[in-house]
Formats: C-alpha cells, sequence, structure tokens
C-alpha cells in the first residue's frame, strides 16, 4: 500500500486589502501588523511539524507568512507560482460592492459561482483555478510520499482544495471558513488524491481571522 503525503494547508496572513474588502488576485499585496503577528503565531504553532518542504505561492503576502514557518523549522521554502490566486483581471483592487454597481452582470455570474465565468481583462475561471491547483498539488504531493509538507497559499486556492477533499463541485454553496493563518491538514495519495482530515484550526491565533475574500 503506498504511502500518504500529510498536508499542512494554510491562507496568508491579513493584508490591507482583506480589511478594505478589497480584491487581490495577483496584485502583489504584503501583510498588514494583523496578518505578521498572525504569521508569527503560525510558526510557532508549526515549530515541531518537521516538515519535509514548504512551498509558497510566490505573492508577497504568501511568502511572507511561509517565511514565518520556515524560521521556526528550519525548511528551506520554495516558491511555487500554481499556488497563486485567482486571477480576477480587471476588478482587481476593487471592492465586490463596486463591481455590483457598475458592472452587474458581471457581478451575478460571479456570485453564482459560472465556473466557466472568467473575470474581465484577463481573469481566470473556476474551472482553470480548480485545474491549476490540483495539477500543482499533485505535483508538489508526489515529491514527498510519506512525509509531510506544508503550502501556504490564498482564499481561492484553500477553498478548491476542500472541495476536491470532500468532493464537492465549484458551484456547491461554500460552508466552510477560509480564516487567514488557520491550519488545514489534508492527506494526498496517487489513487485517492485529497482527502480531509482537520479544518480551519485557528487555536494559534488570539485574533479572529477574516474569511476569504478574493485573496
Amino acid at each position: 500500500m503506498q504511502e500518504a503525503t500529510r498536508i499542512i494547508a494554510v491562507r496568508h496572513g491579513e493584508t490591507a486589502w482583506n480589511a478594505d474588502a478589497r480584491i487581490q488576485g495577483h496584485q502583489d499585496v504584503e501583510l498588514n501588523d494583523t496578518g505578521r503577528l498572525q504569521a508569527r503565531r503560525l510558526g510557532q504553532a508549526l515549530a515541531d511539524e518537521n516538515p519535509a518542504a514548504i512551498y509558497s505561492s510566490d505573492l508577497r503576502r504568501a511568502l511572507q507568512t511561509a517565511e514565518a514557518v520556515a524560521r521556526t523549522t528550519g525548511v528551506p521554502l520554495i516558491a511555487a507560482p500554481g499556488l497563486r490566486e485567482r486571477g480576477f483581471g480587471a476588478f482587481e483592487g476593487r471592492t465586490f460592492e463596486d463591481v455590483q454597481v457598475h458592472a452587474p452582470e458581471h457581478a451575478r455570474r460571479w456570485r453564482q459561482r459560472d465556473p466557466d465565468y472568467a473575470p474581465a481583462g484577463g481573469g481566470e475561471s473556476l474551472t482553470a483555478l480548480r485545474a491549476r491547483v490540483q495539477r500543482t498539488v499533485d505535483e508538489l504531493a508526489a515529491r514527498h510520499t510519506g512525509a509531510l509538507i506544508v503550502l501556504v497559499a490564498h482564499g481561492g486556492v484553500m477553498d478548491v482544495l476542500y472541495r476536491l477533499a470532500t468532493h464537492q463541485g465549484l458551484q456547491a454553496p461554500r460552508t466552510w471558513v477560509l480564516a487567514n493563518a488557520a491550519i488545514n491538514r489534508l492527506l494526498w495519495s496517487r489513487a485517492s488524491g485529497l482527502a480531509l482530515v482537520g479544518w480551519g484550526d485557528t487555536r494559534h491565533l488570539t485574533e479572529r481571522g477574516r474569511d476569504e475574500l478574493h485573496g
């Protein structure tokens, strides 16, 4: 029987755009003071986990969060662009409320989770995002069978991981929380893909994390 890869998946710490409810997407926003504190607490919480590797989205908010884990574990950090957030094209930097007012048809398709809808200006569809995340996680997890890896990414990526692990479609209503710096645990095997072990652990955080909003 083939050994599974254990995965700790984490959404980055809070940013100013999270606090302002702005759509981040591929914009390279850094952590705010709360996010930096969350990253330090995350690093402390994972200090004894002994991962084989730490992979992070190449966007600063994820890298800064992953660096805190790399410092406490002594494990080198590897940037993985395939773990980037969903691209939101021309809507990046705006609030969803603004999109609703000025582009209501786009907002409707977005709100209804149309799997083939790609935001204007070169955005990415949910179908494309799922394919990218699954391909990236399969590749990274296959390198470390029988070991533990840490993946630091974004709310959209965490959402895809949960759906893959629980066999839920892209349009299923979300009933799970995607908090900043929460610890999520999964298993991966070549035969079965992802399976859920634990989700949304924020016991290491003293402040309540914000739920995912496009970042």
